[in-house]
């Protein structure tokens, strides 16, 4: 499946001192493009997409107040839920509350879009609408690692250590999985880690969760005491140290992960620097992002970044964005928060579009659960795994489309259901790869990111 070298091979190239361990790591590079080449960039069958951009809302955003258009909450508000709540609830809820927002149709294919997302509703035609989503964690953190990882239980790689182990990078310059801006809580780096797989596919971070993007750059890229020959130096001569460790130990992942990632962040100085600056692009757009405008300079500047990344050759981007977790104040925040995101979400698909990058670039948009048609209190929402909607855009899915139901409320996924590790299966299905044969053996048994469930939902596939 994977197009990296093996670990004998691995271990031969470091034995062999009689060449500058600079040559070496170039010879490394050139066979795994080789091995990469010949194995048909290790895919099981032919991708529908190269790369991947996730665009997490953390906190869990309404369905019913953004995408799952539910006119019987407004029929019906203030009377009892006319069926049994879940038996396991986060928090108590009441009566039914009816979405402060009014929603319209857009285009041909008159998806119903609440005017939270205007922008992202003149994208509809370019969208499939997933509205039979459901996990099973009523909370943040085992919710958030449920989607990232597969398992709300134990520590597993998340989805883009998985994309990063199965296809590696496209760019040997830059590493496979970026994240921008991610929670530090909830889960924390197990959202983005690689756990057991090598550590050098977990993800490289740029930014903290609402910090500011103005100035974000992968820590410690540069180093403006020392020039790069004497960089080149000092790193031969730790890796020469490393290559003995690693002969006399014979195998060891972790010492082979840690050469690996000392020789990717040499590369990165020469092109992440570029990458990352965002001054040479054109002022229509950066206004298409909303940058340098009140509220979406910093999420705009996040999916800008997500765009040159994926254009650049990283296979897996997570773009997030806090904290859409109303208990109360539901129509103040959620405005607040979606006037942030609306406008770049939909300058990406844009932008992505216009460039012909759309093709071949599956766009995510989700977050770990919705929210419950009860109220909490008299303006806020509750946790809800139940039902919950996602959309994707590009990479191989059906335009314009809505796949699957909640009931007539919103509460639970009533028809075409997608769990979790359904969605993970078609995820990896779109690029090319089998989810019931991307494996690792760890402590006795083969791994993988459906763990022993998932199918690979075929209707959404255009």
């Amino acid at each position: 499946m994977r197009s990296i070298m093996t670990s004998s091979s691995r271990r031969q190239m470091l034995k062999n001192s009689a060449v500058g361990f600079g040559a070496l790591a170039l010879a490394d590079i050139l066979q795994r493009q080789a091995v990469g080449a010949n194995a048909s960039g290790g895919l099981h069958f032919p991708a529908r997409a190269k790369r991947v951009i996730f665009l997490f809302m953390h906190g869990g955003p309404s369905a019913i107040d953004t995408f799952d258009y539910k006119p019987l909450l407004k029929r019906d508000h203030g009377k009892p839920l006319p069926f049994e709540k879940p038996r396991v609830q986060f928090a108590q809820t009441g009566n039914l509350l009816q979405s402060p927002f009014a929603f319209r149709q857009y285009g041909e294919s008159g998806k119903w879009v609440s005017d939270l997302f205007p922008e992202v509703g003149k994208c509809a035609d370019d969208l499939t609408f997933i509205h039979s989503m459901h996990g099973s964690n009523e909370a943040h953190g085992g919710a958030l690692l449920k989607i990232h990882t597969g398992s709300d239980t134990f520590v597993r790689p998340s989805m883009g250590a998985w994309v990063s182990y199965g296809l590696g990078t496209e760019n040997e310059n830059l590493p496979s999985f970026v994240t921008i801006n991610p929670t530090l809580g909830h889960g924390g780096v197990q959202n983005f880690g690689s756990a057991f797989l090598p550590a050098d596919h977990q993800a490289t971070r740029i930014g903290k969760s609402r910090a500011s993007m103005a100035a974000a750059m992968i820590e410690n890229l540069s180093n403006s005491q020392t020039k790069p020959a004497q960089l080149r130096e000092q790193l031969d001569y730790v890796q020469r140290l490393n290559a003995l460790q690693l002969e006399q130990a014979g195998k060891d992942a972790a010492l082979e992960a840690r050469i690996e990632s000392l020789e990717l962040a040499f590369r990165m100085q020469s092109e992440a620097p570029e990458v990352l600056d965002i001054s040479g692009e054109t002022e229509a757009t950066q206004r298409l992002y909303g940058i340098d405008e009140k509220p979406t300079d910093n999420f705009g500047r996040q999916c800008l970044l997500a765009r040159r990344l994926s254009a650049a050759g990283v296979r897996f981007v997570q773009v997030s964005h806090a904290y859409w977790d109303q208990h109360s104040e539901l129509k103040e925040k959620h405005t607040e928060l979606a006037a942030e995101v609306d406008k770049p979400i939909a300058g990406l698909l844009r932008d992505l579009k216009a460039r012909g990058m759309l093709d071949d670039t599956l766009v995510v948009w989700g977050a770990e659960f919705g929210r419950t048609p009860t109220a909490q209190g008299n303006n806020g929402r509750d946790h809800n795994p139940h039902a919950f909607t996602y959309w994707m855009a590009g990479g191989g899915v059906k335009q314009g489309f809505s796949y699957g139901a909640s009931d007539d409320y919103g509460f639970y996924a009533h028809s075409d259901k997608m769990h979790v590790h359904d969605f993970h299966a078609t995820l990896l299905h779109l690029l090319g790869i089998d989810h019931e044969r991307l494996t690792f053996r760890y402590g006795g048994r083969d791994f993988r990111l459906t763990d022993v469930h998932g199918r690979v939902i075929q209707d959404i596939l255009a």
